[in-house]
């Protein structure tokens, strides 16, 4: 079936995390794509997928408590903080609370920001006056000046994780954390939870290290997602140390094969290569997006959530797999049962086992 015309019904949404519907966070399905074969595992049988000398890169970002609630000339809002600008400035994103009842308590339904000029009452005696929209030709993510405090203060007292309609019920920060999550000397940030590496635990992290497999972290901060127009990622900050470049570089070298977790960390990673592949240690701001044309130079494989079909995101996976195994993938997940979104179940893209070359997806090699 194609991408177009797989419906993922309502009831594959993970309405809570894992470990409140099962034994722990890594009480999740882990689907496998190998070119065009899949088969079918649970999390903790991802050691068996891979083998010695493979690197996970993983993203370090801690998710911040982002949302907090807001008025606007009476109007009641939740203000969702993407992204902090270099001029200190904010990027954020104004939401409509959602209905007093029922599931979408908590939740938040999409609102067009602006107009420029308006402010924004928030806790605390605090407000913010908004500016100009991030991109012009949008009206969602709209640049930001906030008066009368300092932000991590100002969401370390009233903000919230992020939540969207399809989930249950609100839910601590601690869910939204991965085990890799450090927090940073500035108090930074993803908007979101780094998704892919939620189901990781220490237990696991320490198999797979004994394994033979390696870690390389690398940290992007991502910003508020399109939840409702699936619209391409923004311009996003990221680090990848020269630690981090030199193991990448070896393992790719060796062999190993080089498996990002999330599309945080194939951004990052992508973003710090140049045309050969040979990744360099780089920071500052990553306007990249992936795409089958542009293709990927240093990514062989991707653990990555479930994507609704009409999202950006999907460019990417085709990229790295290619459209017959994204589509063949993805058919099998829907008629398996598998869950979506932050709290779901687990995709692991892998070259084809006759694939002997590194980057053997990249159409630049």
């Amino acid at each position: 079936m194609s991408l177009e015309g797989l419906r993922v019904p309502d009831s594959l949404s993970a309405r809570v995390p894992a470990e409140q519907r099962g034994t722990g966070r890594d009480d999740v399905r882990l689907l496998v794509s190998r070119g065009t074969r899949v088969s079918h595992h649970v999390f903790g049988e991802l050691a068996g997928q891979l083998r010695a000398g493979d690197v996970l890169v993983v993203n370090t970002s801690r998710t911040l408590p982002a949302a907090v609630d807001g008025r606007l000339r009476g109007e009641r809002l939740v203000v969702h903080f993407s992204t902090r600008g270099d001029d200190g400035r904010w990027a954020v994103e104004l939401r409509t609370p959602g209905a007093a009842g029922g599931r979408r308590r908590g939740a938040t339904v999409a609102r067009a920001g602006g107009p420029a000029g308006a402010v924004v009452r928030l806790p605390g005696g605090g407000h913010l006056v908004l500016e100009e929209p991030l991109d012009p030709a949008g009206t969602r993510l709209w640049w930001a000046r906030v008066a009368g405090g300092d932000v991590a203060a100002l969401l370390g007292r009233h903000g919230r994780p992020i939540r969207y309609g399809y989930t249950e019920r609100d839910q601590p920060l601690s869910a939204y954390q991965t085990v890799f999550a450090l927090p940073s000397p500035d108090g930074s940030g993803s908007a979101e939870m780094p998704s892919a590496g939620r189901p990781f635990t220490a237990r696991l992290v320490a198999e797979l290290v004994s394994r033979g497999v390696q870690f390389a972290p690398i940290r992007l901060d991502t910003g508020v997602a399109s939840a409702e127009a699936h619209e391409p990622p923004y311009p996003e900050r990221f680090e990848v140390s020269a630690t981090t470049a030199r193991l990448v570089n070896a393992a790719a070298a060796g062999g190993g094969r080089i498996v990002a977790v999330g599309t945080t960390a194939v951004r990052a990673l992508e973003s710090a290569a140049g045309p050969g592949g040979v990744v360099r240690a780089a920071s500052g701001w990553t306007d990249l997006v992936i795409t089958p044309r542009r293709g990927v130079r240093v990514v062989d494989g991707l653990l990555t959530g479930l994507h609704e079909p009409e999202a950006s995101h999907l460019l990417m996976l085709e990229a790295i797999a290619g459209r017959e195994a994204l589509e063949r993938g993805y058919t099998e997940a829907v008629r398996h049962l598998y869950l979506w979104h932050e709290f779901g179940d687990v995709h692991l893209v892998l070259p084809a086992e006759n694939a002997h070359s590194p980057n053997c997806f990249s159409n630049l090699r």
